[in-house]
């Protein structure tokens, strides 16, 4: 099976690269936390969605897919945002990430509902569990322990909750699409993002203040759009194509520790033993996820 097993590589390999996007994702959020989070999203769908344009050689009819296929990339890219800044403007930031990162362990644990054939070992069970346990210890090593929860806490963990939910299980279904013979080009990810941009911009219109951006804004913005928010996306739905979903699920553990190493080294703060211990953790998961069948 030496082609299935290239494939699989590929797909391990653009999944790390999405991965690598991703984890700039808050490094780029702090220094543009002072726009509204819809605004944020909003422009960053659009700018990413441009990336589309070249794969379709600029012919937007190209970018057309089913009514049940854009419905389900809506789900996934606006829905999944529109959750989490609600949960990280209702409960604390750090434990609101936290519940978020739940979903490289849904996409693990849900894997054999949702894709036909899967099955589930316990040596995935296993590698999923280290990996949040790796994933929680970076996370909240990086908080010093966090603040305490305000009144409204809950909703936002239940937001959070349901972001992990619907990020998970929007990877499965792309999948599962392109599994039953209803797959769709990557490009249709500019369609996806072109919608979603464009309900966050009405979210903003409706429930943000009006905000002026500065030029640094602005090309902050575009890295984000072209980057955690954009690139990332394409990359992400060609890997869950190519590869095994539940490799890739164990694999996108690593985000939450990159994240925290950019934080810690774009805020000079030193390497302590929460984020050593989880290293081994997630890594450790890692090499057991992609390792097994």
């Amino acid at each position: 099976m030496p082609a299935a097993r290239s494939h699989t590589t590929t797909a391990n390999l653009l999944a790390l690269a999405t991965i690598a996007l991703w984890a700039s994702l808050a490094a780029l959020g702090t220094a543009l936390r002072h726009v509204p989070p819809f605004l944020l999203t909003g422009l960053g769908l659009l700018a990413g969605s441009l990336i589309a344009l070249p794969l379709v050689r600029f012919d937007l009819r190209r970018l057309a897919v089913p009514w049940p296929t854009l419905a389900i990339g809506v789900y996934g890219l606006f829905g999944y945002h529109f959750l989490l800044f609600t949960a990280l403007g209702q409960a604390p930031a750090v434990e609101a990430n936290l519940v978020n990162y739940l979903w490289p362990l849904g996409i693990v644990l849900m894997a054999p509902l949702l894709l036909p054939g899967v099955r589930l070992s316990p040596a995935h069970v296993l590698a999923a569990l280290a990996g949040f346990a790796g994933a929680a210890i970076a996370i909240l090593g990086r908080s010093g322990g966090g603040a305490a929860a305000p009144g409204s806490a809950w909703m936002g963990y239940a937001c959070a909750a349901g972001a992990a939910f619907i990020w998970s299980s929007y990877s499965l279904l792309t999948k599962r699409l392109a599994l039953t013979g209803r797959n769709f080009p990557t490009a249709a990810i500019g369609s996806f993002g072109l919608v979603s941009g464009l309900l966050a911009l009405a979210c903003h219109a409706l429930l943000e203040p009006r905000v002026a951006l500065s030029l640094r804004d602005v090309l902050l913005i575009a890295v984000l759009g072209l980057g955690p928010l954009g690139g990332a996306f394409f990359l992400w739905d060609k890997a869950l194509k190519l590869g095994d979903a539940r490799q890739i699920g164990v694999l996108s553990y690593l985000t939450p520790l990159l994240s925290t190493l950019i934080l810690l080294w774009s805020t000079g703060r030193p390497l302590s033993w929460n984020v050593a211990l989880a290293t081994a953790l997630i890594l450790g998961a890692a090499v057991l996820g992609t390792r097994t069948r």
